[in-house]
């Protein structure tokens, strides 16, 4: 069994565009929705921001530019903009299942004799 996991991300709807941001840890997100003093960095998976040209949270993940962020929030400081959507966000969570298959059919009894 391979590659199970979850992916939460915080999806902000904004006037033109769709902003994401991932984060690694939902119960410390929810924390931190009360408690402000919790860094960022123990539950933001990386401080990037995505914009999905209004796809909504599930359309092609490109890094936002400058421009966009100015323009939607007032600032370009990654942190400012963070802290807006994980403020006004929505959260979204997917899980991708197992695989299973073959680890490596080079050996054992699924090679031809």
């Amino acid at each position: 069994m391979k590659g199970a996991t979850e992916q939460v991300k915080v999806h902000y709807k904004g006037s033109e565009d769709d902003f994401i941001i991932f984060i690694d840890d939902l119960d410390t997100y929810k924390s931190w929705k009360s408690d402000k003093s919790i860094p960022l960095a123990h539950f933001v998976s990386a401080f990037k921001i995505f914009v999905t040209h209004q796809q909504g949270a599930q359309g092609a993940h490109d890094s936002a530019s400058k421009g966009q962020l100015e323009s939607e929030f007032g600032t370009s400081k990654d942190d400012e903009v963070i802290k807006a959507i994980l403020e006004k966000g929505n959260v979204q969570e997917s899980s991708m299942p197992e695989r299973q298959g073959p680890k490596n059919d080079s050996q054992g009894p699924m090679v031809a004799h």
